[in-house]
């Protein structure tokens, strides 16, 4: 079973930045590796449903981004080399009240394309972390 920690939220004011790292650990015997696992990034604020933000793709080597965040998020993938192994960073610049949040950070070994910003399509998840955007 794929376990996933988040952590790198906070508080910040609006117009600033943070970065979250979502670690996996767990993967299956045999040939499943981290690369295999395609990595999402969701948030969920009070009241709203969960929604998807970012993610890589493993069936297409594609980085998604919901229209609410393109060109302020930046997902990307530690290097395989170094301590950050196993490892998927969210960069938000630019950040607004309304990223305000709890952030998640998911992980399938069946998601396909596109459909990886949709939070139904995952079995793993991480135990969330908070964002706050203050104005």
């Amino acid at each position: 079973e794929v376990q996933l920690v988040e952590s790198g939220g906070g508080t910040v004011q609006t117009g600033g930045s943070l970065r979250l790292s979502c670690k996996a650990s767990g993967f299956g015997s045999g040939d499943y590796t981290f690369n295999d696992y395609t990595i999402g990034w969701f948030r969920q604020a009070p009241g709203k449903e969960r929604e998807g933000v970012s993610c890589i793709s493993s069936s297409d080597g594609e980085y998604y981004y919901s229209d609410s965040v393109k060109g302020r998020f930046t997902i990307s993938a530690g290097d395989d080399d170094y301590d950050d192994k196993n490892t998927i960073y969210l960069r938000m610049n630019n950040l607004k009240p309304e990223d305000t949040a709890l952030y998640y950070c998911a992980a399938d070994g069946l998601v396909r394309g596109r459909l990886c910003l949709l939070p139904n399509e995952y079995d793993s998840w991480g135990q969330g972390i908070q964002v706050t955007v203050s104005s």
